[in-house]
């Protein structure tokens, strides 16, 4: 009896979704990139992204214990966190002495987005976890 509560060979389906929620992920930042909006604002507030964060959480049940469950964990986390960030960017721009760590948090959430979507879908390239 094999430890894997599902078998490497039925991964496929779970697996090709993840890349294919990487790739909305990664759309959303090329758009923050190419766009008039940053790479954290359409990140979180884009439709490849919004449609991702769904997708994740509709095809998560389906991976649970399995290698695949940190890369659908990472890429909810990943949506969670830049949208917390976000707000804090929110309140800093709102006031006068906040101003300028409201555009170095944003840069930096920008950079700390992309990072995360390499980082990902590179793992799940080759066919590993992802931590942290």
């Amino acid at each position: 009896m094999s430890s894997e509560l599902i078998p490497h060979a039925d991964l496929d389906g779970p697996r090709a979704w993840c890349h294919v929620i990487y790739g909305l992920h990664a759309l959303a930042v090329l758009v923050g990139v190419t766009g008039a909006a940053s790479i954290a604002g359409a990140f979180v507030f884009g439709v490849p992204s919004l449609l991702a964060v769904v997708l994740n959480y509709i095809k998560h049940g389906k991976v649970r214990g399995s290698w695949l469950d940190s890369h659908y964990r990472w890429q909810i986390r990943t949506f969670w966190f830049t949208l917390l960030w976000l707000l804090l960017y929110g309140l800093l721009v709102i006031t006068i002495i906040g101003i300028p760590f409201a555009w170095l948090l944003i840069v930096f959430l920008g950079v700390w987005v992309a990072y995360r979507v390499i980082r990902g879908w590179l793992a799940l390239a080759n066919r590993r976890p992802i931590g942290g």
